[in-house]
């Protein structure tokens, strides 16, 4: 006869592992093949309106006590072209009621589907960097700090950004694009059930998200709708106007036309373009030979790879970028319209800023400026700097930073 410690036991030890067998397991797949055909313009999307949630899937991850999903969904551009965009949503256990938010800017990856964060294996985790020792990917994906914002019970929303696994070419440091998908996933994560999101969130960005999160706090009252933004964490910003106006560092091509452009400054003005194509041209900018190479690799290549094929063109077969650039009013007043630092934030910004060698790729004097604008249109700006940091190390360094900030204003 079996004694019922014996099978209680027995029982416990099967729910166990039926439980564990239930567990979601880490996809750890490498991307897709991009196509090599992807058409830079995207086809007017008319499957819903911002803020929609059109499928999530849950997926596996290693974060302890966290469930994580791929989500579609629903956004618009800084014309409002509505869009369709990916991105993962990341949120605890157990149940919940009206839980915090925190919704993450991604930094600089690309301009196409071979730049897509969350296709990357095992997407819902920390973040590493192409730079770092144990990176094997081209890209840089994760959530800075990611363990311990679920352990505070938020509830992370991550982007991936229009045209980065979506029809179309992404636009590209346009600010006001990507802090409208990154508050418009809020507004989707909040449709699910099993997240418990609640109305109150904060925002944290690097470098290209940087200046996302510097404008997710510059948006209209229609994109918050029923959201209230508590405050947001910009980590080394990248503000389009300011990069634009101080061309120095990835920008440093704007004017000599004898050097190579960085992949940034490529990319920055295909982003403009493909956002405002009444207004703006490739030839503005690029010569044949620029925009051959650009509409080449934009799709199948990433920001570095990107920036290999731009530097070895331009030493075999010449310049890429025009001697005199033409249309610059059009342009001015396009990057101006898309750019962080041109309105009053709605809520207050702290700015963390690598500061170890005068900025290892966003430069200290865009950091500052982007800074000196909140200022001068009456924003609340709080300033940390990170010595001992450079561009890649920052997120990780300022992630409880962040965290500690954002919770004091909740």
């Amino acid at each position: 006869m079996i004694h019922k410690h014996t099978l209680l036991a027995v029982v416990c030890a099967l729910a166990t592992t039926a439980f564990t067998q239930a567990e979601i397991p880490i996809d750890n797949n490498q991307p897709p093949t991009p196509s090599a055909t992807k058409e830079r313009f995207a086809p007017p999307f008319t499957g819903g309106k911002p803020g929609d949630l059109l499928s999530h899937k849950e997926i596996g991850t290693e974060i302890k006590g966290a469930r994580a999903w791929k989500v579609r969904y629903v956004s618009k551009d800084v014309n409002d072209v509505v869009t369709e965009v990916t991105g993962v949503v990341i949120a605890p256990k157990e149940k919940g009621k009206d839980r915090k938010v925190m919704t993450w800017c991604h930094g600089t990856t690309g301009l196409g589907d071979s730049a897509m964060p969350s296709a990357e294996p095992n997407p819902a985790r920390n973040l590493i960097t192409y730079f770092d020792a144990n990176s094997t990917q081209q890209n840089d994906y994760g959530v800075p700090g990611l363990q311990g914002w679920i352990d505070d019970g938020y509830v992370v929303c991550a982007t991936d950004y229009q045209g980065l696994g979506t029809p179309g070419q992404h636009q590209y440091v346009v600010n006001r694009t990507q802090a409208r998908d990154a508050v418009y996933l809020v507004h989707a994560a909040r449709k699910m059930e099993e997240v418990a999101a609640g109305t109150k969130f904060g925002c944290t960005g690097w470098s290209q998200g940087g200046g996302a999160s510097a404008a997710v706090a510059e948006l209209d009252p229609a994109d918050y709708g029923d959201l209230k933004l508590v405050g947001t964490v910009c980590m080394s910003p990248g503000a389009a106007i300011v990069a634009y106006e101080t061309p120095v560092g990835p920008t440093a091509a704007f004017g000599n036309s004898k050097i190579p452009p960085d992949s940034h400054l490529v990319m920055m003005l295909a982003g403009f373009q493909v956002a405002n194509p009444d207004k703006l041209k490739l030839s503005d900018y690029f010569t044949p030979l620029g925009i051959e190479i650009l509409e080449t690799a934009w799709n199948v290549q990433p920001v570095h790879h990107l920036n290999d094929s731009f530097a070895r063109l331009f030493r075999l077969k010449g310049p890429v970028m025009q001697e005199k650039p033409t249309n610059l009013d059009a342009w001015k007043e396009s990057i101006t319209a898309g750019s962080a630092g041109t309105r009053k934030p709605v809520a207050p910004v702290l700015m963390c800023m690598d500061a170890f060698d005068g900025g290892t790729a966003v430069p200290v004097i865009w950091q500052t400026k982007y800074a000196d604008l909140v200022k001068k249109n009456g924003g609340t700006i709080e300033i940390k700097e990170y010595p001992n940091d450079d561009h890649f190390s920052l997120p990780n360094s300022c992630a409880p930073d962040a965290l500690k900030w954002l919770n004091g204003l909740f």
